[in-house]
C-alpha cells in the first residue's frame, strides 16, 4: 500500500510516500512562506523526484487537525484534490497522533503538544512500547495547568513532542514534573508520521471517501468566539 501524505498543520510543510511503513521519500519545509504557495510544487516535485505517480498511489492522508484553522484547510482541500481525479480513499489523520508515532520507538508517555495560545495547547496522550501507541487521552484543547495536574498523576516522565513542547516542558519543570523534549529535528510535525497514521486507519477500517474529509479544529476560530462575545454583550 502506497500512502501519499500532506502535513501543514502548522508553520512547517512536509510531504511524503509510504509504502507500508517504509518511507520510501519525504520533503520537509521550515522556511515560512505560506503552505498554499508550497505545498502542490512540494507533492509535484517529491513524486518527479522519485518517478513515481499520482496514478499509483492507494491512499491519501492529510492531518486534519488540530492546528492551525487556515493550515489544516490548505491540507484538507488539497488531499481532496488529489484524490478525487481517482476515487481514492482518504485518510483523516490526527495531527497529535501523527507526531506522537515520530517518537514511539522510545518506551514510555507521550505528550503531544500543540501551542494553541490564552494558555492552552492542542494535547493527547500516549504510551508507547516495542514501537507501537496506545491512546491514553482523546485529542483536545486543555489548560496548561489542568495538563500539568493530570501528567503529575502518573508519575512517568513525559515525552515532549510539537511546537509546544518549549511551553510545556517550562510548566512541567516548575512543578517538578519530570519531562524531556524531542530533539529539534524530530519535534515538529512531519508527513511521515501522518503516513503512520494513515496505516494505521488503512489498517482499522477508518479510511473515507474524498468528500468526507474534514477539519477538526477542536476549538472555535478567533473569530467565531469574537462573534459570540459580541452577541453576548448585546444581549446583556
Amino acid at each position: 500500500m502506497k500512502i501519499l501524505a500532506l502535513e501543514t498543520s502548522a508553520v512547517t510543510a512536509s510531504v511524503a510516500v509510504t509504502q507500508e511503513d517504509k518511507l520510501l521519500a519525504q520533503s520537509f519545509q521550515n522556511s515560512g512562506l505560506t503552505h498554499s504557495a508550497t505545498l502542490m510544487p512540494m507533492v509535484a516535485n517529491l513524486l518527479e523526484n522519485t518517478g513515481l505517480k499520482l496514478e499509483e498511489m492507494d491512499v491519501i492522508a492529510a492531518a486534519v487537525g488540530p492546528g492551525s484553522f487556515t493550515g489544516v484547510r490548505i491540507g484538507v482541500a488539497a488531499a481532496k484534490g488529489l484524490a478525487w481525479p481517482g476515487d481514492k480513499l482518504c485518510a483523516p489523520c490526527s495531527t497529535l497522533e501523527s507526531m506522537a508515532w515520530q517518537c514511539a520507538h522510545l518506551d514510555g508517555e507521550i505528550c503531544a503538544v500543540m501551542d494553541a495560545r490564552r494558555s492552552q495547547v492542542y494535547n493527547a496522550r500516549f504510551l508507547a512500547r516495542d514501537g507501537m501507541l496506545t491512546r491514553l487521552t482523546p485529542d483536545r484543547a486543555v489548560g496548561l495547568e489542568e495538563l500539568a495536574g493530570e501528567v503529575n498523576k502518573s508519575g512517568r516522565t513525559q515525552i515532549l513532542v510539537g511546537d509546544g513542547a518549549a511551553l510545556c516542558y517550562n510548566a512541567f519543570k516548575a512543578q517538578g514534573i519530570p519531562a524531556k523534549k524531542m530533539p529539534p529535528h524530530l519535534i515538529y510535525q512531519t508527513a511521515w508520521g501522518v503516513a503512520r497514521t494513515a496505516l494505521r486507519l488503512a489498517r482499522d477500517g477508518a479510511l473515507v471517501p474524498a468528500g468526507q474529509l474534514t477539519p477538526q479544529y477542536h476549538r472555535l476560530s478567533q473569530a467565531e468566539r469574537e462573534r459570540l462575545e459580541r452577541l453576548g454583550q448585546n444581549q446583556s
